[in-house]
């Protein structure tokens, strides 16, 4: 059975508007959940952006290929005969 493993926390200090954060704390929104989701989206969509632009050549490369030659497994599937 796979355990999943918590993610080490570490405290930081931050700044934020305090009438946002009296709101917040009235509606019962956790801060640190709030912040640590928000940032794991953050740090995805660039990792994702820089991902893509690190490897547009090859993208653009295999598009071009796959334009010019079709996909190989249009060559393979099987199609019955007409009668």
């Amino acid at each position: 059975m796979m355990t999943t493993r918590q993610p080490k926390k570490r405290a930081v200090n931050l700044f934020v508007d305090v009438e946002l954060l009296d709101e917040a704390r009235r509606m019962n929104i956790n801060i640190s959940e709030t912040l640590e989701q928000r940032l794991r989206g953050l740090v995805q969509a660039e990792q994702e952006k820089r991902w893509l632009q690190e490897n547009r050549e090859a993208i653009a490369s295999i598009n071009a290929f796959m334009d010019r030659h079709g996909l190989l497994a249009n060559r393979l599937r099987l199609r019955p005969e007409r009668e």
